[in-house]
């Protein structure tokens, strides 16, 4: 037994590190789109292999051998999205970013979100944290302004023209409104659910910003989080996840020094 561990270990290795990607791949891809294209695809590839393997089918199965060379450019360009979205996360690693929460900043947010949420005015924030926005903030108006709820409810007031985007911030400051977040395409049961809530999780899908939403019909308050949404949350429960989505790790870095220039979001806002 000992000369065959010591002689196939790697095999193990191999095994367990594989199992484990497949895992968390389905974890990933189930709930979006492309996972119903794969799907299909993947069990029309299979039936065509049993027939003509049954059948011998011998110009069948040339085929499919000859369309496997294919296949994988097939999965890079059904999955574009998500693969963007895992390389972006792996380049914003946030092990180099030891930068604090602004507790003023968050609270002056959280107020505004509140006033918007009792008068039913819609509204989507993307919170800046590593990844720049800049791309999304040039689809809008730049306003590099302080923020106040005053301001925040009067750029999300149905009649502006600055309602129907979302507003980015960075830096305690809005740095731009109006802008144009991309919508998200997973598949989402509840009919609750509208464009803007898309859009809030099309750009945490996109970047590692955190998105903010306040739902028009309801007033419902919702948080967007590495493409998952979070909905009907209240207010205490909204400003809990925010810390717990800005401390991750915080502990495992409290023993390294603290550098200028970081990307968390506590200080982004």
């Amino acid at each position: 037994m000992w000369d065959f561990l010591t002689e196939h270990w790697r095999d193990g290795v191999e095994i367990i590190i594989l199992a484990a990607l497949a895992y968390h791949g389905y974890l990933f891809f189930r709930a979006t789109r492309g996972a119903r294209i794969l799907t299909g695809l993947l069990v029309l590839l299979l039936s065509l292999a049993l027939i003509s393997l049954l059948l011998e089918l011998s110009v069948i199965s040339s085929l499919l051998q000859r369309f496997s060379v294919f296949l994988a450019i097939a999965l890079v360009i059904i999955f574009q999205p998500e693969l963007r979205r895992v390389l972006a996360e792996l380049g914003s690693s946030r092990i180099f970013s030891f930068n604090r929460p602004d507790p003023e900043a968050l609270d002056v947010l959280m107020e505004a979100m509140q006033q918007l949420s009792s008068h039913r005015c819609g509204a989507l924030f993307a919170l800046k944290r590593g990844i720049d926005l800049k791309p999304y903030t040039e689809s809008g108006v730049e306003l590099d302004a302080v923020i106040t709820p005053e301001l925040i409810t009067t750029i999300f007031q149905p009649k502006t023209s600055l309602h129907d985007g979302g507003a980015i911030i960075d830096q305690g400051r809005i740095s731009a409104a109006g802008c144009v977040f991309p919508v998200s395409q997973r598949d989402i049961q509840d009919r609750a659910i509208g464009l803007r809530h898309r859009a809030g999780m099309g750009i945490s899908e996109e970047t590692d910003a955190i998105a903010l939403v306040v739902s028009e019909e309801t007033g419902a308050l919702s948080l967007c989080y590495q493409g998952k949404l979070e909905h009907d949350l209240e207010p205490a429960e909204l400003r809990q996840r925010i810390n717990e989505i800005l401390n991750e790790g915080s502990a495992d870095k409290a023993a390294a020094p603290e550098k200028e220039g970081g990307h968390e979001l506590g200080s982004s806002i």
